[in-house]
């Protein structure tokens, strides 16, 4: 909750914490701490005020409010405003209160700089202030002339008109984001022909993703330690150093995941989200020099499960290993070599066990490739290239009726090239036997005598 205070540009000047068996339904914490939240505020701007340093004006919260608890603890802090001035709205002393799924939109609001991330984050903002609105418009309500004397109402209150403006707004934000998810589409279409196999990287926010990225394809993309940087899917065409099942694979870096993901986020982040789902393996970055990397990796499996991508492959990797002393870090190459799914300890930023990585990659990629037998017309030069660049090649000869090959390939490619295949023509003699030797359908019509069959 530090980081994402100071991630969204705030000034941390002071903290309360509190263990609650049930939640106050007005207030969310209970009234005596809300008071404790007070004095702890008006300690802090007594402070500021003798520094000439403005004043504390918002009070953030590490959970998700109702409206109606968000209001309470606003009037509660603004009670002296309140009273002074009823609009005290306009005051620059007003105090905001403002939970982690405000917190979290207000920073992909600062770090949206694409026209798909700003309509997914334009989306979510409406989806969280639907609810939120209030009435400070009351001047502006339309007068009804129905009823005659007497019962003249308000009419149509702004409040009214402000919320279906913003539904008719939330309506055509949608409209966008499904034309960006059809574009996506495509693209992953694309990428499908293609035949290479498809790895996301995921994992907690500020883990290492696009630093690892940058460091294998040299995308340049932004890599700060700060949280969020990324929104954006980025994919890029990589040949892994030393990578033999596959030369090449498509690598995609993906939003950084967090504890209590806003549902808001989750549902306008779903085109983005996509990519995650339609990947082949998940390379899953952990970064192990946060004291609670651990809590974070089960966040994240998590989350994956939520959108529906936890059965996928999925490679664990250990990163900011130069971050750690080397004892630690000698203790996780270890765990990491010792563990029975695929574990590699790195560092994205010094290259440290990049080898390791790829060779855990490629483990993790083999279940994607079939053996395969053929002997190609030499007039498919082309299928034997696309063997070539989406798969690899144990034998090849060039005989008299065509090019041997033997070796894997992607199942997609395998049911293609399935008619010049020469590994399986003796089973399928044996199956042509079995079919003369019980014809069912002659059988059935009386044609030839039946004959005993074996099952």
């Amino acid at each position: 909750m530090r980081e994402l205070i100071k991630t969204a540009g705030l000034n941390l000047g002071g903290e309360i914490t509190q263990r609650l068996q049930e939640v106050n339904p007005r207030t969310y914490i209970g009234t005596g701490k809300v008071k404790e939240a007070q004095q702890l505020l008006d300690e802090i701007n007594e402070k500021l005020d003798h520094r000439n340093e403005g004043t504390c004006c918002t009070v953030v919260f590490d959970a998700e409010l109702t409206p109606g608890q968000q209001k309470a603890l606003e009037n509660v802090f603004n009670k002296k405003v309140i009273e002074n001035d009823f609009l005290g709205s306009d005051n620059d002393e007003v105090v905001k209160v403002v939970d982690r799924t405000a917190l979290i939109l207000d920073i992909f609001a600062q770090h949206a700089k694409t026209r798909e991330g700003k309509l997914q984050v334009d989306l979510a903002l409406h989806e969280y202030r639907k609810p939120r609105l209030t009435r400070m418009w009351t001047h502006l309500e339309r007068q009804s002339g129905a009823g005659g004397v007497g019962l003249r109402g308000p009419g149509e209150t702004q409040l009214e008109v402000d919320k279906r403006i913003l539904r008719d707004r939330i309506l055509v934000l949608k409209d966008k984001i499904d034309n960006v998810q059809k574009q996506r589409d495509l693209h992953r279409r694309g990428r499908k022909k293609g035949g290479l196999p498809v790895l996301a990287l995921v994992g907690y926010t500020n883990a290492g993703k696009s630093t690892l990225l940058n460091c294998l394809t040299r995308a340049g993309i932004l890599a700060e330690d700060i949280l969020f940087a990324t929104l954006d899917p980025t994919t890029r065409r990589v040949k892994l150093p030393g990578y033999k099942t596959h030369p090449e694979v498509l690598l995609t870096d993906t939003v950084g995941f967090i504890q209590k993901l806003p549902t808001q986020l989750v549902a306008a982040f779903r085109a983005t989200l996509e990519e995650v789902k339609e990947a082949d393996v998940l390379v899953h970055l952990v970064d192990v020099s946060n004291p609670c990397w651990r809590k974070q990796e089960v966040s994240v499996t998590n989350v994956l499960e939520e959108i529906g991508a936890g059965d996928k492959p999925i490679v664990r990797v250990f990163n900011k290993l130069d971050l750690l002393d080397s004892e630690d870090a000698e203790m996780l190459k270890y765990e990491a070599a010792c563990s029975e799914d695929f574990s590699v300890a790195i560092s994205s930023l010094t290259g440290e066990g990049l080898s390791d990585f790829v060779a855990v990659v490629e483990d993790s990629l083999s279940d994607l490739l079939v053996p395969v037998e053929l002997e190609l017309p030499y007039s498919c030069g082309n299928e034997v290239n696309l063997i070539h660049e989406v798969g690899s090649i144990e034998v090849i000869d060039y005989r008299e009726g065509g090019t041997y090959v033997m070796g894997r390939v992607p199942r997609s490619l395998a049911m293609k090239l399935d008619k010049y295949s020469v590994g399986n023509i003796e089973g399928a003699e044996a199956n042509g036997e079995t079919e003369d030797e019980i014809d069912w359908a002659a059988l059935g019509k009386g044609r030839h005598a039946k004959k005993e069959a074996s099952y």
